[in-house]
């Protein structure tokens, strides 16, 4: 039976499903779920992220982890990924900080789908890794993480304003097919904060396995020391209906073929940071991160070693990708970056301490 089939058949016994209930059947059914049947990374799949565009994202983001291990006295470590892909942005990571003194950590990969488990065991196969299923696993050590465009694809619930109160979006059927449709409005305590700043007919997102997730990997950088590092497209504070769905790296309708497209929503910072555990900083543009990091002085370097090599299409290839990971056009201002770190240390290179108020 189809996915398709099967959400019908659950709303006609059950009712309307929340998107959460929606986003959980699509990406993750075992049998049919988008992450656990597939590869979708890449010019074959149905998106690309930094890591896949360029060595230069991995590497800046592994040494400024690395600079965070040795302002914490360095030591043995955890260093994970949250949603790992192809596992490419961590085998950047461990390239860029092999030759530092002292760093040998373990290291731990997140990941639900099977599918992608093999090409991380591929694309990492000179390492020893451990997975884990979610991150409540991952050991009680100093960690050193990252997470790059994870939280996005997590289940979300989205409400719309009615008054002083809010109406849940919900997904039901006509006949043998998929529609959005609204709940009657109700006052939410856990909204009460929201009145204040949205107006009736605004849509406001919330994500509570992200606020979960947040809580366990601060818990333990709180406890053990260690730094996260998220990044993703969003913004400080939800604000409108950010529910899609991409195939062939083009928009598409998140209702018309479930568990065969990605459906995503953006990410609210300020949410990350108010279930955080221990320090959070301030959010920060990707484009501001890198250039902060260094990435200008990097990208000249590999240009002019691919100019030496009279390599005119890779050249040209690799300055597109820096341009996209920075300019404002590009990804440069949609993606965000937040770090958390322990109270009694600096956050990592390219954060600023606190966050916005």
């Amino acid at each position: 039976m189809s996915l398709k089939a099967q959400l019908l058949r659950r709303i006609a016994v059950d009712g309307p499903l929340s998107l959460s209930d929606y986003m959980q059947a699509c990406l993750l059914d075992p049998e049919h779920g988008y992450y656990a049947t597939r590869d979708p990374l890449g010019a074959a799949g149905d998106f690309t992220t930094a890591p896949e565009i360029s060595q230069m994202f991995g590497e800046l983001i592994g040494l400024a982890l690395v600079q965070a291990w040795q302002d914490q006295g360095g030591g043995a470590c955890v260093l994970a990924e949250l949603g790992p892909g192809r596992g490419t942005l961590m085998a950047d990571m461990l390239r860029a900080c092999a030759q530092v003194p002292g760093f040998a950590p373990d290291v731990h990969l997140v990941e639900a789908s099977p599918a992608l488990r093999d090409v991380q065991a591929a694309t990492l196969s000179t390492h020893e890794v451990t997975w884990h299923d979610d991150v409540s696993t991952l050991p009680q050590a100093p960690l050193f993480l990252v997470a790059n465009e994870f939280f996005d694809a997590l289940p979300i619930r989205q409400f719309v304003r009615a008054g002083r109160g809010w109406s849940e979006t919900r997904i039901g059927a006509e006949g043998d097919t998929l529609k959005l449709g609204l709940t009657e409005p109700t006052p939410m305590e856990a909204l009460a904060n929201r009145l204040a700043d949205t107006a009736d007919g605004d849509v406001v997102e919330q994500s509570p396995a992200s606020g979960a997730i947040i809580a366990q990997v601060t818990e333990r950088i709180a406890t053990h020391g260690g730094a996260a590092i998220v990044v993703d497209y969003g913004d400080w504070r939800s604000k409108g209906d950010t529910f899609q769905a991409v195939r062939d790296h083009t928009p598409c309708d998140p209702l018309a073929d479930p568990g065969m497209a990605d459906l995503t929503a953006h990410v609210d910072f300020e949410a990350l940071a108010r279930a955080a555990q221990c320090k959070a900083t301030a959010m920060i543009e990707q484009g501001t991160l890198l250039h902060r990091l260094g990435i200008g002085p990097r990208a000249q370097a590999l240009a002019e070693r691919l100019d030496d090599q009279g390599s005119e299409d890779a050249l040209q290839s690799h300055l597109a990708a820096y341009r996209r990971l920075t300019e404002p056009s590009e990804m440069g201002t949609l993606f965000k970056a937040i770090a958390f770190h322990p109270s009694a240390a600096p956050p990592p290179p390219g954060f600023e301490i606190g966050v916005p108020s």
